[in-house]
């Protein structure tokens, strides 16, 4: 009896002197989180600055955009400055260009990127994996390389200040979907494909069927990259386009800026009226764009 109580003790005493040992070891991983979400949040403050002082400069006056020293909060503010931007130029017709011009653009790519990868990851075809690294190779390209034979060809083609030349040439094909789909088909088990071949489906019933409802996450994820490519793209409709009534919402705030000033104050305001669609759409789909990210590429 006695032994079975000093046996007690020395446990009970060994459980005591193990409780601060396990929390000083504990101690550099948590100190090593809180280092870490304080880096992330220094880190998100500093990327969210420039979206802030653009919101804060929409409400300010011309006289308080350009004050030294620079002042954050507006005195007063300014809230006329986004009624005034809408009125001055059109931009409720630039919205709807733009947001019917990526909403094709969307589509397209999501339809024919994922026909693409589905293709190289399983239909077996002679000179697949070289043509695969040719198309994998005009990633390399920049556009601006090819902005002039895309610019005769849509001469040709009649098709210049018309918004066919913005959807066509984007659409038809994205190497980067191609190879988002590729690599996620491919991590895909092949035996749900070889279990319906059994039971006589074909490579259209397989895909549709059986891949595409698996392709929601990479399919969410590279349809808001082609939304907010498309949506803040100033470069091909510069250059394709000349009517103000087909111009897209970046080439509409490009009007604010004069020959001889820029009206600032109407520019952060109408941005801020451009954004707000971007916003909603990462807002709703962001946990599929992450989990799109993170579910893509496990397979070479």
């Amino acid at each position: 009896m006695l032994q079975e109580t000093i046996s007690k003790g020395e446990a009970s005493g060994a459980k005591q002197t193990s409780v601060p040992a396990q929390r000083k070891s504990n101690a550099p991983h948590i100190l090593g989180r809180i280092l870490i979400h304080l880096l992330l949040a220094i880190g998100a403050l500093v990327m969210a600055a420039p979206f802030f002082w653009m919101l804060l400069t929409s409400l300010k006056d011309t006289s308080q955009a350009f004050s030294d020293p620079p002042t954050w909060i507006p005195n007063p503010f300014v809230w006329s400055n986004f009624p005034d931007s809408l009125n001055a130029l059109p931009f409720g017709l630039a919205y709807f260009n733009s947001t019917y011009i990526a909403v094709v653009v969307v589509f397209c790519q999501l339809l024919t990127c994922s026909m693409a990868g589905y293709a190289f990851a399983r239909i077996k075809f002679p000179g697949r994996d070289i043509i695969f690294i040719l198309f994998l190779a005009t990633l390399m390209i920049p556009f601006q390389l090819t902005i002039i034979p895309v610019f005769l060809t849509m001469k040709e083609l009649g098709w210049l200040d018309t918004h066919l030349s913005l959807i066509v040439p984007p659409s038809l094909f994205s190497a980067f979907g191609v190879f988002l789909m590729r690599q996620f088909i491919m991590s895909i088990p092949i035996e749900l494909e070889e279990a319906a071949i059994v039971d006589g489906a074909n490579r259209w019933t397989i895909y549709w069927n059986i891949l595409l409802p698996l392709l929601k996450a990479p399919l969410a994820a590279l349809g808001i990259f082609s939304f907010l490519g498309m949506w803040n793209d100033f470069f091909r409709p510069l250059i394709m386009l000349n009517s103000p009534n087909n111009f897209t919402v970046p080439l509409m705030l490009n009007q604010f800026r004069g020959q001889y000033a820029t009206e600032w104050t109407m520019v952060m305001a109408g941005s801020v009226i451009a954004v707000i669609p971007v916003l909603i759409v990462y807002i709703i789909f962001q946990r599929q764009i992450i989990q799109g990210i993170a579910t893509t590429g496990l397979k070479a």
